[in-house]
């Protein structure tokens, strides 16, 4: 008796449920003669725009196992731009817009870096080292992550980029306690 009731239950259950999430919506904004798109066609998931040339350094272990983690978790729109193909040597660099807000994983630390130096920025929880050097670009790269992450943001653009990627960094990227670049050789 326990099974027939079980097996009549559970489909009337589900056929409940389904008409109450049909029937039972408020579809204000669709007309009852409207019919949805349901075409099948995804939306193109990176812009139009051609891929952009990023030079990458070599993949280290480290990066190697970090790096994935993030590069799955970056969004296909930032700071309201698209994102783009791009051409490199890894699988680690993400591009945005044009022109390119440019995200790549594993990089090496950066030159000039003093721990609580001027040129240092904590933003969501993690501490970038912002190069202002080029007129360009600004280049702004993480200190406290067990691999450096480097975005290079057009000089005519603001920190949005870099301030919407902070928290996904944060949570993507180990912290480690940051200390100096080593001396130029």
């Amino acid at each position: 008796m326990a099974l027939l009731t079980t097996a009549v239950l559970v489909p009337l259950v589900v056929v409940l449920l389904v008409l109450v999430n049909v029937l039972g919506r408020d579809d204000a904004d669709q007309t009852p003669d409207e019919v949805a798109d349901v075409s099948g066609t995804a939306p193109a998931p990176r812009g139009n725009l051609p891929p952009v040339p990023v030079d990458t350094p070599d993949v280290t272990p480290a990066a190697d196992l970090a790096c994935p983690v993030l590069m799955g978790q970056l969004p296909l729109e930032l700071a309201g731009e698209t994102s783009r193909m791009v051409d490199s040597d890894t699988l680690f660099a993400y591009a945005w817009g044009d022109p390119a807000v440019v995200l790549v994983c594993g990089v090496d630390p950066p030159a000039g870096y003093e721990v609580g130096g001027p040129q240092t920025l904590v933003v969501s929880g993690v501490e970038w080292f912002v190069d202002i050097s080029d007129p360009d670009v600004y280049v702004w790269t993480t200190v406290d992550r067990i691999v450096p992450v480097q975005v290079t943001v057009p000089s005519s653009s603001d920190s949005a980029a870099p301030t919407a990627l902070s928290p996904i960094i944060a949570t993507a990227i180990p912290y480690v306690e940051p200390t100096p670049a080593p001396a130029a050789d």
